[in-house]
């Protein structure tokens, strides 16, 4: 199967934060996921970086 590890990102401290699985060949475009984020101390919209 072709399951990458992609690292989450918070979209406004930048720092990676979330580190997860996904299926490049079904879904090939950056996911957004709504996570917490410790350095912000509340929940922030999560980037897929490379």
């Amino acid at each position: 199967m072709p399951r990458d590890k992609v690292i989450l990102a918070c979209t406004e401290c930048q720092e990676r934060n979330y580190f997860t699985t996904k299926n490049r060949r079904k879904h090939p475009e950056r996911q957004e996921w709504k996570k917490h984020c410790p350095r912000c101390n509340r929940h922030t919209q999560h980037k897929e970086t490379k």
